[in-house]
């Protein structure tokens, strides 16, 4: 049932979040907000939804958002939905009867799914439920079962057996016997991958209250591994993985396969035998066994005699597990404890993520028998999933249904996101599997009769092509460097429409693979395109880039409503007969109605304005800024477009350059009312024409950038004095007319910049009647160039030197920069203006990554071309050869030729397929590392015109401060190589770091859509717009909402959700309930490993906020093994010099000393304040605090001279940048004042041993041992979580203040929406994801609390 909220009491039931095993609501919610004394000031509540890596985030829809019926952002209502559960018996055979929670919108076939995954019902897959003797249907809705209330009783039925059911029963017994094994993660396989979190904190986190773990200070053992204290040198890479106990296989079974006697002959068929199989159990004993439609007995077959008659003991049972509990003893024991182990684990220890995570790095394992596994790599199990009827899926009519759901109401939407999520996420998987298969050669082109570069492929209809310029298609672009670019381009033009949204509009599924040197895409199939011609299905658009264009009055109204939140102009063209022909998108992008009759728009590779920056053209001039920089620079290819999230920001920018042009004009109307209107425009207009041709300086951009809602407030202020005005003044009307022409608007009434894709485009021709829109869209595109090097990039600069971001690795830095519209080819611009910045010490985490990243792109591009020209047999020499080349300091390895190991009689004549483009085969051998390094550095001078002064690894190494680690880090996520988890030896001179053994596998590397849950995200980004406002209560019921919501579209496992349970963490650990926190943040940490990777800079983070909950809950070892983690992940990610590391010391060192290893805990926070100190300068708060943490510890061991240094240092620091008077201060020298008294007093005694030897009378030293207590207040302070003590008087007030003015605000917001003329009002500067996963310490208390 949905409600509105204006109606709800303020505590509407969150508990609807229901999770197995957790009520949301149950434990310690009614004294959730005890300390009522307590308001909060917090440094990260805006932290932000993650977004997935290198996916844009939909664009913004600023032309669709008004006209939504049900648009939720507006925080005014929004719509909670209400299940009650219930209770049912289940009667299952051979166990007691037992309860089970259910809610009305599951479908039955979900407690199927319980039943098959409890602990004593596991063993059953082929049963049915009946309720009073009536069957249930697997897909009908609990709600619509007639009779079905709380208490009912289901009966457990088993049913006959048939050979579909038989082999789902014989596959979920093996998944039971495998359900601790973590080979499918090592392997990329169904989805499942790595966590590590129980290792360290064995498994305890729930039951944190009753077990007070290490409160009575039984000894801990604290002292950390060599590796991981500060100032240590070595990197190894094994406790990457450490070794987790539950993987120590139970042997249940030596052998479980498929009969070589199947399928059963036709007269046993009719005595009911479905399929044989074969067992050797742990005992030796070797059986057969019969599935037959009754069950499954043991038959009197041998490997060589088939003699189907049952065997003794005649044992008929309707579950395997239970014969083989009769036959094997061992099977019992080992089964049962394997199950217990498996009910034990964390349920998102083994739910399947929604998308394949591939694990750089594994341990040697075993290869064991496994019938199910072998059956699946000869059978396409991809093309039939388990439940749909029928052979293989037809992936496009799939995709285009759930499009074309219904979506008016709440929960509509809602199924309409989950359906489209879930054919996302499988296509993705058939996607990949299929490139993956066409790369090695397993599938049959369409064309075999072509050279293998040109062929394409059709498999389970998906159509497969590869990234090569295929007909000279892209000649005039690149070739095949443009048509290696060209699916990249098309993906990001699928996701934007896709994000847009528009009815009647249809993309092609597309996911882009690049897999052992070449890229692959995969696009769902138009119904009937293979049937026709390309030249006789296309009705808009162009095949020959604009030499014969057509255009379609559907098409153009279609894509005139993704006009204005793409900002695409709609223009006219000239084709080859000279006809005029108007467009609303690109000349490449085609529009063709398929057989189903829908609308289909392909090639989408330029749906963004191209980037002049790289696109040298004759006779045009860039602005200045552009030409100071080295621009414009030939670049491989001509597809270079800017990114969608620099077309929104450039957007915004001249959005608030309009309304200070039309302000200040009004102003000086206003002024001078006596003077005659024809003066004024004379008089000022020139005076206004120049600004935006030079576009305004950096420290202007950056400024508005950064998204000061002052600036907003007087933008929105003179919105509204320009639209009170315009009916009435026809010189205000001139007035927003010359505004809009001085920022380059198509409209003369309105404020609406929008973009001609065709501008510049080789090939493409415009009428006479346009030349004047074509000058201006030539300028605004100038514009749009110099906007991203005068205004992005000092701004990312200036947001990493402020630490407003804090990337920590390549992934993280290219989501930063493509954040603000920063393509990655800008890479060597944004190092040389970090190398020239005043605050380059400050930024030298950034040239780490920033040197780290080039150079790993730069191998990346080698490494492509160079896999090409190796065939499968030699794939693993040469990787490792690769590599050795790449970071081993041996000066000349050889690489080992694929010929040794066998040697064939005949050379057979070369095979007529070879690999596409397959060069000679050992043309990789002869590469030096010499060679592959000069290389390297050609290609980062050629890409992103960057000088590396560097000859070979070992210099890169010492000249920029990078690891070795690190760049295998780096360079094998980017090329999907998978390597042992051992310790190498990098730096010896001696024998190659790597051998063939080395290389353990190659992975895809995937591009895809991943469709977003709106709804959820409005909730989630409303419940922290009531955080951030003081309400937690409502801002926590909120983000509960939006995690079921987010539950309900993805699933379990997804980044977004990972977000969402952070924040939940943290809204509860400081309301005071520390164990829901901690429950919270553990699932936020499965989760961030095993979607973003176990040693992803945002687990790191995550580990961090979870050691803290663990410290809080008194559990310091495990608060200890945690923070450890964190610190060795960190070192590995990028080493030990990061602003973050001083965080991550400060909060070790805090709970060392908390444990009173008062040594320990120096090492580490001295490091902190040597960190902080580099990049914050020496005179910051940060500082101050770091000397306060460092004083109090030598305060503990009694060295008062060491403490009364650091804290004077402190003190000195809190006077000049806060005076006198303010509280730090004070309390800074009160703290001096006790310090000296100590060491007044210790001196004192001294001096009384000295006199009097050893009959002296001692009074007693008070040596402090830190209270919890303190230790907890100062973590919470470094971490940026405030507690602000007010009186319950104090907090009423302060809340009817806050709503005073959100009262305010909406009235006024109506107001706006009311008279808005703008059309295009763009949203508050600063994409919400500004302050993603980066956990900020509130600058210092003191400047927040005047709020």
């Amino acid at each position: 049932m949905v409600i509105k909220t204006d109606e709800l009491p303020a505590a509407a039931p969150a508990d609807s979040a229901r999770e197995p095993g957790s009520q949301a609501g149950g434990k310690g919610r009614p004294g959730a907000a005890e300390p009522p004394s307590v308001m909060l000031l917090n440094g990260d509540c805006s932290e932000s939804l993650k977004k997935e890596e290198g996916v844009a985030e939909p664009p913004r829809e600023n032309g669709l958002d008004e006209a939504e019926p049900g648009d939720e952002a507006t925080g005014q209502e929004v719509i909670v939905i209400q299940d009650t559960g219930f209770s049912v018996k289940i009667l299952a055979p051979g166990i007691e009867p037992f309860s089970l929670q259910v809610s009305p919108q599951e479908m039955v076939q979900e407690i199927h799914q319980v039943l098959m995954d409890r602990e004593d019902t596991c063993h059953r897959t082929c049963f049915s439920l009946h309720l009073d003797g009536n069957m249930l249907d697997h897909f009908s809705e609990l709600r619509s079962v007639e009779g079905l209330q709380e208490g009912s009783v289901l009966r457990v039925v088993e049913e006959p057996y048939t050979v579909r059911e038989a082999r789902i029963h014989v596959r979920h017994v093996r998944d039971l016997l495998k359900s601790l094994d973590p080979s499918d993660a090592f392997n990329g396989v169904d989805c499942n991958s790595l966590s590590f979190l129980s290792v360290f904190t064995d498994g305890d986190l729930g039951d944190s209250g009753k077990r007070k773990k290490g409160l009575e200070m039984d000894p801990i053992d604290c002292t950390p591994p060599e590796y991981i204290l500060p100032g240590s040198r070595e990197r190894p890479l094994c406790p990457l993985q450490p070794q987790n106990h539950d993987w120590k296989p139970l042997q249940c079974l030596k052998v479980l396969t498929m009969s070589g006697w199947n399928p059963p002959p036709g007269n046993r068929k009719m005595h009911g035998d479905l399929m044989y199989l074969f067992v050797i159990t742990a005992e030796d004993r070797q059986v057969s066994i019969t599935a037959s439609t009754r069950g499954f007995y043991l038959n009197q077959s041998t490997a060589y005699h088939f003699n189907p008659k049952p065997a003794s003991p005649r044992f008929l049972s309707h579950s395997l597990v239970e014969l083989l509990n009769q036959i094997s003893p061992t099977f019992k024991k080992n089964f049962a404890v394997l199950q217990k182990k498996r009910v034990q684990r964390h349920p998102f220890e083994r739910i399947a993520t929604p998308f394949q995570v591939y694990s750089w790095t594994a341990p040697q394992a075993e290869h064991a028998m496994d019938c199910v596994r072998a059956e699946d790599a000869y059978t396409s199990r991809l093309g039939y999933e388990e439940h749909i009827p029928g052979q293989t899926r037809d992936w496009n009519e799939e995709l285009q249904t759930t499009r074309e759901l219904p979506r008016k109401n709440l929960p509509e939407r809602l199924l309409r996101e989950r359906a489209i999520f879930k054919v996302h996420s499988d296509f993705a998987a058939a996607a990949t599997r299929g490139a993956v298969a066409v790369v090695d050669g397993n599938v049959m082109a369409i064309n075999p009769s072509e050279e293998t570069r040109m062929q394409m492929f059709i498999w389970n209809n998906i159509f497969f092509s590869l990234g090569f310029d295929v007909r000279d298609h892209y000649k005039d672009f690149g070739g095949d460097v443009a048509a290696y670019v060209a699916p990249a381009n098309d993906l990001n033009g699928v996701r934007t429409y896709n994000a847009v949204d528009v009815e009647g509009l249809y993309t092609l599924g597309t996911v882009v693979v690049d897999y052992r040197g070449y890229r692959v895409t995969a696009q769902s199939i138009i119904p009937g395109i293979l049937e026709r011609d390309q030249e006789q299905s296309v009705i808009y658009g162009s095949i020959d880039f604009g030499k014969t264009v057509v255009s379609h009055p559907r098409y153009l109204e279609l894509l005139e409503r993704t006009s204005r939140p793409l900002k695409i102009l709609r223009h006219r063209v000239l084709n080859d007969r000279e006809e005029e022909v108007e467009l609303c998108s690109s000349v490449e992008c085609k529009g063709i109605i398929g057989n189903d009759g829908r609308h289909y728009i392909l090639d989408l590779l330029r749906t963004f304005p191209p980037d002049l920056n790289f696109l040298p053209v004759a006779g045009e001039v860039l602005p200045e800024e552009c030409v100071r920089a080295g621009f414009p620079r030939a670049h491989r290819h001509k597809l270079c477009c800017l990114r969608q999230e620099l077309v929104d920001a450039f957007v915004e920018h001249r959005y608030l350059l309009f309304m200070k042009l039309a302000a200040l004009q009004l102003m000086q109307q206003k002024a001078s009312k006596m003077e005659t209107p024809t003066s004024l425009e004379n008089g000022s207009l020139p005076s206004l024409e120049p600004k935006p041709e030079v576009s305004p300086g950096p420290e202007v951009g950056s400024e508005e950038e950064s998204g000061s809602a002052s600036g907003l407030a007087k933008v929105k202020e003179l919105a509204e004095t320009i639209a009170s005005d315009d009916g009435a003044d026809p010189r205000s009307r001139e007035v927003i007319r010359n505004a809009c022409k001085a920022v380059g608007s198509i409209s003369s009434t309105a404020f609406d910049i929008r973009f001609n894709p065709d501008i510049f485009s080789p090939g493409v021709r415009f009428p006479e009647s346009c030349q004047e829109e074509v000058r201006d869209q030539k300028q605004l595109l100038k514009d749009a160039a110099a906007f991203l090097l005068s205004c992005q990039i000092p701004g990312l600069v200036k947001d990493c030197t402020d630490h407003a971001v804090l990337p920590m690795d390549g992934a993280t830095l290219a989501e930063v920069m493509r954040q603000r519209g920063i393509n990655m080819r800008y890479l060597g611009k944004v190092l040389d203006l970090v190398l020239r910045s005043p605050a380059r010490d400050q930024l030298d985490h950034i040239y780490k990554i920033g040197i780290g990243e080039l150079i790993t792109r730069s191998a990346k591009h080698i490494f492509k071309t160079y896999l090409q020209g190796v065939e499968l047999s030699g794939l693993s020499a040469a990787i490792s050869h690769f590599l050795n080349c790449f970071l081993s300091s041996y000066p000349n390895p050889v690489a080992h030729l694929p010929a040794d190991e066998l040697v064939s009689k005949k050379r057979n004549k070369r095979r007529k397929n070879r690999p596409p483009g397959a060069a000679d085969h050992t043309a990789w051998a002869v590469m030096t590392p010499q060679e592959l390094w000069k290389n390297i550095c050609q290609e980062a001078k050629n890409y992103f015109d960057f000088n590396l002064e560097c000859e070979t690894v070992d210099q890169a190494v010492e000249t920029y401060g990078l690891q070795k680690i690190t760049l295998l880090r780096e360079i094998s996520l980017k090329t999907g190589v998978q390597i042992l988890l051992k310790e190498y030896s990098f730096d010896s001179r001696h024998k190659p770091a790597f051998t063939e053994e080395d290389v353990l596998n190659i992975f895809p590397v995937v591009k895809h859509v991943s469709p977003k849950a709106s709804d959820a995200f409005h909730f989630f980004q409303s419940g922290q717009a009531k955080v951030q406002q003081g309400f937690l209560k409502e801002g926590c019921e909120l983000i509960n909402e939006a995690l079921n919501l987010f539950n309900n579209v993805y699933g379990a496992m997804h980044v977004e959700i990972c977000a969402c349970l952070r924040l939940l963490a943290r809204l509860h650990y400081i309301m005071g309930d520390y164990a829901e926190a901690l429950s919270n943040q553990q699932k936020a940490v499965l989760m961030s490993e095993r979607v973003m990777g176990i040693e992803h800079p945002n687990t790191i983070q995550e580990y961090m906020h979870l050691a803290l909950y663990c410290f809080a809950s008194s559990q310091l070892s495990t608060a200890l093994s945690l923070l450890y983690r964190a610190r060795y992940l960190m070192l590995l990610v990028f080493g030990e010099d990061h602003p973050e590391m001083a965080l991550l010391d400060n909060n070790i060192g805090l709970v060392l000393h908390g444990v009173m290893e008062y040594d320990l805990s120096l090492r580490f926070l001295e490091n902190a304040l040597a960190v902080s100190t580099k990049y914050h300068g020496p005179k910051s708060l940060k500082v101050a605090l770091s000397h306060h943490l460092v004083a109090r510890v030598y305060e503990s061991k009694a060295e008062f001279r060491s403490a009364l240094q650091h804290e004077k240092e402190g003190y000195t620091i809190y006077k000049t940048q806060l005076g006198e008077d303010h509280e730090k201060t004070k309390e800074s020298s009160e703290y001096l004042k006790c310090l000296t008294q100590q060491a007044v007093a210790l001196q004192r005694t001294m001096n009384e041993i000295y006199r009097n030897g050893s009959s002296a009378n001692i009074p007693p030293l008070k040596f402090t041992a830190p209270s919890m207590a303190s230790v907890l207040e100062q973590l919470n302070v470094i971490n940026g979580i405030l507690f602000i003590p007010l009186s319950q008087k104090d907090l009423e007030n302060l809340k009817a203040e806050v709503a005073r003015r959100h009262q305010l605000q909406e009235a006024s917001r109506n107001r706006d929406k009311a008279e808005e003329p703008m059309a295009t009002e763009p949203e508050p500067v600063g994409p919400p994801e500004e302050a993603s996963s980066q956990p900020r310490v509130a600058k210092d208390p003191s400047p927040s609390l005047q709020g």
